[in-house]
This record gives structure tokens, C-alpha cells and sequence, in this order.
């Protein structure tokens, strides 16, 4: 199984990029949330992959992060989904969302991604339910909304308002502790 590829972005056309590893140029499909993260044409690139073998072909599909592919894996399992339509779902929600709409049963926002109907979204939700890669990027949503929550609290009670917060927030790197987050964004702030 190729699990991983790295090499240089050769070309990239939605939703497929051909990545050239000394010489080999491998086609890969990726979701849209994987397209837009993409550096430009000519420079290094590694996606995690996951191969498909069918009868009539060899197909490679990448991702940005373990937990999107672990996603997409989880979605072939549901019967009546491919991988064609498993990326759609990909491209249409992060895996927060669906994540999300997983736990709310949301049929709604599921139904939104092209390509499926609601028998399909009900199936999904059905079978997904209680997957461990969906409750754990759950987890990791709430507890980043929860920093974000405490990030914004901090700048408004200093003194800024809501607009200028917000656009300190849009620009700090996830994943940072608080108090760290705070002291980036009122670097930003004096910056401005």
C-alpha cells in the first residue's frame, strides 16, 4: 500500500494534482479543503494517501492530514458510498462539520454536499455514528472554540472591539495555548 507521497507539484487541476517523484508523475485526487492548502506549482508537497485497486485501474487518493484521511476511510465503509462521492463529502464539509452533523443527526447539512440524497445522508449518519475519528475531531473542535472563546474575552476586555479581535484571531496558527494566543494576537493588534 502507498501510504504517503512526497515529491514536487508538478500540476494541479480540482480535483487532481500530479506530483512528480524523481521522474514518476503519480495522479492524485483530493478533497477541496486539501486543493486549497496546496503550495504553488514546482515546489515540495506531501499528502498521505490512500490506494484504491479496482479491476480496471489504480487510483490514489491524498490528503493534507491523518485525520482526513482516516475520515475518508470511514466513509467508504458506509455502503452506497465510493470514493468519488466520499471526497465530495470531504470537499463540501471539513471534517469538524461533519464530525458535528454526525453527532447532531443533522440530515440537512449532509444532504448540502452534491451527489447526496437523503436516504444516502440518512444511511451516513446512521453508520457513522460513534466512530472514534469523528468524536475525536469533536473534541479537538470544541476544546479550539473554547480557546478562541477565551482569546476573544481577553482582547475585548483590553479594550479592543469585537472587528478588531476578530481579525487578530483569523490570523493565529491553531493549536496554540492561550495565553500564547493572546500575546500573538496583541502583537498583531500593535501592529495594526
Amino acid at each position: 500500500m502507498i501510504g504517503r507521497i512526497t515529491g514536487v507539484l508538478a500540476t494541479k487541476q480540482p480535483p487532481q494534482v500530479l506530483v512528480d517523484v524523481n521522474g514518476i508523475g503519480y495522479e492524485i485526487d483530493v478533497p477541496m479543503s486539501t486543493f486549497y492548502n496546496l503550495p504553488a506549482l514546482g515546489e515540495k508537497i506531501s499528502l498521505l494517501t490512500h490506494l484504491a485497486i479496482r479491476e480496471d485501474a489504480h487510483l490514489l487518493y491524498g490528503f493534507g492530514s491523518e485525520i482526513e484521511r482516516a475520515a475518508f476511510r470511514e466513509l467508504l465503509k458506509v455502503s452506497g458510498i465510493g470514493a468519488k462521492t466520499a471526497l465530495s463529502v470531504l470537499s463540501g464539509l471539513s471534517v469538524n462539520d461533519l464530525s458535528a452533523a454526525i453527532a447532531g443527526q443533522e440530515i440537512g447539512r449532509i444532504v448540502k454536499v452534491p451527489g447526496i440524497g437523503k436516504k444516502t445522508a440518512e444511511r451516513l449518519l446512521l453508520e457513522l455514528k460513534g466512530k472514534p475519528v469523528f468524536a475525536g475531531a469533536i473534541a479537538a473542535a470544541s476544546e479550539a472554540e473554547h480557546i478562541s472563546d477565551d482569546v476573544r474575552q481577553a482582547l475585548l476586555a483590553l479594550g479592543y472591539n469585537e472587528r478588531e479581535a476578530g481579525l487578530a484571531m483569523q490570523k493565529l496558527p491553531a493549536g496554540l495555548p492561550v495565553s500564547e494566543a493572546i500575546r500573538q494576537a496583541l502583537k498583531l493588534l500593535s501592529k495594526g
